[in-house]
């Protein structure tokens, strides 16, 4: 029988709470629920407004794993959604807006990404990320020294950038913008890019050709792009283990040593709030948005 819950006044058919999700770890269906439910405090508020994509892994990382992008069938009428225009023609998707609805989604086993706007405003980016891609035998400590230059470079021009780890082998850098069109922010993140390359030539690759990226980072600015979503803050990862974007200091990214420094699982990250709260805070106050120098 399938378990009927209520959260916040909506029911809610959660399945399969005793299947492994990931092997190497025994974590369940019930552990990613329950994660979901302990850190949505800081999870909702970076999802809300947001269309969301879901990267969905119903049987584990090992099994079948797919993007869903349109609402999915079956999702309860008390989801919000919305219409979100595309090159062949419009399309509704899921909005994370409340507990209820990150409850139903987490229950569908999925990563979370978002766009790098909010669905009141698609035509303006209020967000610029920039996805640091360590290439073999590059990891995650090399990503740290680009990230630590870009975020003097975006400094510079009045932009804070703020730092997460992809929850794979590399970072996210995230700042909060206003004034411009994904498109701009798509070409001024290119620029930042290419800068880094210039100046880092042995390090840093802002091309996105495969064979040039072996022991170097592809800081990849595409996920700019207004079609284009990232992996939120705090969403598990289909993974091996229940690997998680986490938000981390940037502290810790000028004191890294070692990929492990830097990769966190669901279990860490109680603790990590707790001590923390959320360092992507800023992100979500308007008045800290950097207003980048487009033209």
């Amino acid at each position: 029988m399938t378990p009927i819950t209520e959260v916040e006044g909506r029911r809610l058919s959660l399945s399969n709470l005793e299947k492994v999700l990931y092997p190497a770890t025994g974590f369940t269906k019930g552990e990613v629920l329950h994660y979901y439910a302990t850190t949505a405090d800081v999870l909702l508020p970076h999802l809300r407004d947001r269309p969301v994509s879901f990267l969905r892994y119903p049987d584990g990382p090992g099994g079948e794993v797919f993007f869903t992008k349109n609402v999915p069938p079956g999702t309860p009428g008390w989801v919000a959604t919305a219409e979100v225009a595309r090159s062949v023609g419009p399309a509704r998707m899921v909005l994370v807006q409340d507990l209820p609805s990150l409850m139903w989604a987490a229950n569908l086993v999925a990563e979370f990404h978002t766009h790098q706007w909010v669905a009141q405003a698609p035509g303006a980016a209020d967000r610029l990320v920039l996805d640091l891609d360590p290439g073999s035998p590059a990891t995650v400590v090399e990503c740290c020294e680009v990230a630590l230059w870009l975020r003097e470079r975006l400094a510079a021009d009045g932009v804070e950038a703020l730092v997460k780890t992809s929850g794979s082998k590399g970072l996210h850098l995230v700042a909060g913008v206003r004034g411009a069109s994904s498109a701009e922010v798509s070409e001024y993140a290119k620029g930042l890019a290419a800068a880094a390359e210039r100046a880092m030539p042995g390090l840093a690759l802002h091309r996105m050709t495969r064979r040039l990226r072996g022991g170097k980072v592809f800081v990849d600015w595409s996920q700019n792009a207004a079609r284009k979503t990232t992996a939120a803050p705090y969403t598990l990862r289909a993974r091996a283990a229940p690997w998680v974007s986490a938000p981390v200091t940037w502290g810790e990214v000028e004191g890294c040593r070692g990929p492990a420094e830097l990769a966190f699982t669901a279990g860490d990250l109680a603790g990590r709030i707790r001590e923390y709260g959320d360092l992507l805070a800023p992100l979500l106050d308007p008045d800290r948005a950097g207003v980048l120098p487009v033209r």
